[in-house]
């Protein structure tokens, strides 16, 4: 097993959620419909956290993320969603254990 996966961990403008939600929920649903080399595409919202958005994403390959960088859906997202983040962390990590497999 070697996927690559990447946290990203957005903290929001205050009042930003809903339209992130919204530019997220759609870029996460295109992903996982149109590209091949993606495994995963959570989104999640930590518990009592209303300004923060973290990502959970595995592909295939560095490779594959590279190729849903350059997608026109993700641009879209980037450009329409940066007036909305405060800061926004990336974390690239090697899948090395998948529990239960």
């Amino acid at each position: 097993m070697s996927s690559f996966v990447i946290i990203v961990d957005f903290k929001l403008k205050p009042g930003a959620a809903a339209k992130f939600r919204k530019l997220i929920d759609t870029n996460a649903d295109t992903s996982v419909r149109e590209e091949a080399g993606r495994q995963r595409f959570d989104v999640l919202e930590p518990a009592g956290e209303e300004d923060r958005i973290v990502l959970y994403e595995i592909y295939d390959s560095r490779a594959d993320l590279d190729a849903h960088v350059a997608t026109q859906h993700y641009k879209t997202f980037d450009k329409a969603s940066a007036d909305l983040v405060a800061e926004k962390t990336v974390t690239a990590y090697a899948l090395v254990c998948e529990g239960g497999t």
